[in-house]
């Protein structure tokens, strides 16, 4: 009998298990990264056409950035009543220096009041609010420089609209209300002291209530300083940033109230939300601009008087990039 010989065709074919498996792996990386570059595409895609551009949001000429500071970023919040920041009646309510240090450990926010009596170049001295009035974005930045004689890299304008949105896209901002009040109003709301969560409509007369304090302007920026953090802790400690569709929601419901300067795309803010990715709720500090109390102007204006012995510790501590040493001291801000 001859010897059986399998033909080609019968041959038992050799397993690669280790092989297939790498190869499906690649697949879903591959697959993976074309919808993440699809996703990111239409972030990027929203930020930019929903966001509004400031043109000459800078003045022309601008301190230059201390060595020791170079990679840090100073940027300008301004909150707004109206989206169109070139507009003759935009008022800049709200005013906060964000610094965000080279190492990128955290971000420090120093809220201004907008009564604060500065020197606003080219007219004198003025409330601090008054900038945009008088010059527009371009004059509002030249003020904070001159007032800490430090550069601003960028400058963000949000329409006080642009809360209700954002608050319903995180699904309400859970924050610490130091005090209980009664907004102003036909449609006043109250807000109990302690935890509370806005959203929508409330958020927006959380932000913007002054009339119902004692002390005015300071609470409310206290009030601002909390949504803030709150709006912060939401994004961070929600699991927001690790689901797509919110945080899909949020860039597209706040984008349309965002105005930026021309070099703040979406390119550069990802790259700034990529650097600050280990940064938690417990690493933001902030603190209001020192000040010495309420006084007179020469003309008769309740003012908000500057603490200029502070201003300069300030300033130093921008130049060396070393906001973290200023905040934790106790200056009984």
């Amino acid at each position: 009998m001859s010897e059986y010989s399998p033909s080609p065709d019968s041959a038992p074919r050799k397993r690669h298990p280790v092989r297939a498996v790498l190869l499906v792996l690649l697949t879903l990386v591959v697959v993976a990264a074309v919808a993440a570059g699809g996703y990111l595409w239409h972030l990027a895609r929203t930020f930019d056409n929903g966001t509004n551009s400031i043109p000459n949001a800078f003045p022309a000429n601008s301190p230059e950035k201390a060595a020791a500071a170079e990679d840090s970023q100073n940027i300008l919040l301004l909150g707004s009543d109206t989206r169109d920041p070139a507009s003759d009646d935009a008022r800049s309510d709200t005013m906060m220096l964000v610094h965000v240090p080279g190492d990128r450990s955290g971000v420090y926010v120093m809220s201004i009041m907008r009564d604060t009596w500065v020197q606003i170049p080219g007219y004198g001295e003025s409330k601090i609010n008054a900038a945009m009035a008088l010059g527009g974005v371009s004059l509002t930045v030249d003020t904070v420089q001159t007032l800490f004689d430090a550069p601003i890299d960028h400058v963000a304008i949000i329409d006080f609209e642009g809360f209700k949105g954002l608050t319903d896209a995180l699904g309400g901002v859970t924050l610490t209300n130091d005090v209980a009040f009664q907004s102003e109003g036909a449609e006043g709301e109250f807000f109990a002291a302690g935890p509370i969560t806005v959203e929508g409509e409330s958020a927006l007369k959380y932000v913007r209530e002054r009339y119902a304090f004692t002390d005015g302007d300071y609470q409310r920026v206290k009030n601002q300083q909390a949504f803030l953090r709150g709006v912060i802790s939401g994004v961070l400690n929600k699991g927001t940033l690790t689901n797509p569709v919110k945080v899909s929601n949020v860039v597209s419901e706040i984008s349309p109230y965002l105005s930026v300067d021309e070099n703040l795309d979406a390119s550069e803010a990802g790259a700034l939300a990529i650097g600050l990715r280990n940064v938690r709720s417990g690493d933001i500090s902030m603190a209001t601009l020192p000040n010495e109390g309420v006084g007179t102007s020469a003309d008769g204006q309740s003012v908000v008087v500057p603490d200029y012995a502070a201003i300069s510790e300030i300033a130093a501590a921008l130049d060396d990039d070393n906001m973290p040493a200023y905040m934790a001291a106790d200056r009984g801000n």
